[in-house]
């Protein structure tokens, strides 16, 4: 006769391990790095002349980010954890900003 386990015990630990490495990389979150670099139009108003450019790494996106800042109004480097496969997106992180940018909502 088999007994039920209990979730502390070596069997129902086996069972979690195996599940979670079960899981394929599309379901993992990864990281969305970001660049963009906006410029004033006409009347005035902030436009993006720049991006969203994806970036393989934090530190490429802040040095790509402080190129392009003396050359626009404005540009930010930022980061978020996503699963586009599922639509699931984290908060947004800022990593570089220079002049202006509009909100990020």
């Amino acid at each position: 006769m088999l007994k039920p386990t209990r979730p502390n015990d070596s069997a129902g630990l086996l069972f979690s391990r195996t599940i979670m490495s079960n899981i394929t990389p599309q379901q993992k979150m990864s990281k969305l790095i970001v660049v963009m670099a906006f410029d004033r139009d006409e009347e005035g108003n902030l436009q993006t002349v720049f991006g969203p450019a994806e970036q393989q790494g934090e530190e490429r996106a802040i040095r790509t980010a402080q190129a392009l800042a003396p050359k626009h109004a404005g540009v930010i480097a930022w980061s978020r954890e996503a699963n586009p496969a599922l639509g699931e997106y984290g908060e947004p992180v800022t990593l570089f900003t220079a002049g202006e940018v509009p909100d990020m909502e």
